[in-house]
């Protein structure tokens, strides 16, 4: 195998996570999410080639990654392929956990499902911890506006498992 192949197996073998997670709140059921998975990891490995190092491989991958994941959203809302699924069968969690923690994720990645996709990818840059700043240079706009907008996905997020937590 050649290195550079070597190579990029590496890489999405040390970041796979971002990859499981975009898929999961992007997709319904675990087929789709499968699928988006693959999307995401076909079109990194067309991208790689170009891949110059000018951001760090994580940075570089969340582009990619979050840009496939919308255009693979709008190509399956347009097949009407989507539904809502069960996400019983499919852990983010790798490590033993409770079963309180494991019904609050899954809770939370429900929620997520019902914000549209660019409140998505504030909610996911939340949960990685990434930077306003890296964040601005990742969609392109300022950090004020990354703020705004942040706060906007964070507080949709917040009613909608408010809401469904009164409603359960």
């Amino acid at each position: 195998m050649a290195s550079s192949e070597q190579e990029f197996l590496q890489k999405i073998e040390q970041h796979k996570g971002i990859i499981f997670k975009i898929s999961k709140m992007y997709m319904d059921t675990k087929d789709d999410r499968d699928d988006l998975f693959q999307e995401i990891t076909y079109q990194v490995w067309k991208a790689y080639p170009h891949f110059r190092g000018r951001s760090g491989f994580s940075t570089w991958l969340y582009r990619i990654a979050l840009n496939t994941a919308i255009i693979f959203l709008k190509n399956e809302k347009k097949r009407s392929f989507i539904g809502n699924g069960d996400f019983s069968d499919y852990k983010i969690i790798q490590e033993e956990s409770d079963a309180g923690k494991e019904e609050k994720l899954n809770a939370m990645y429900k929620a997520i499902h019902q914000l549209n996709p660019i409140d998505k990818a504030f909610i996911f840059y939340y949960l990685e911890d990434v930077t306003g700043k890296e964040i601005a240079e990742q969609m392109g706009i300022s950090e004020g506006n990354v703020r705004v907008k942040m706060n906007r996905a964070k507080n949709k997020l917040k009613d909608i498992l408010q809401h469904n937590t009164i409603n359960l």
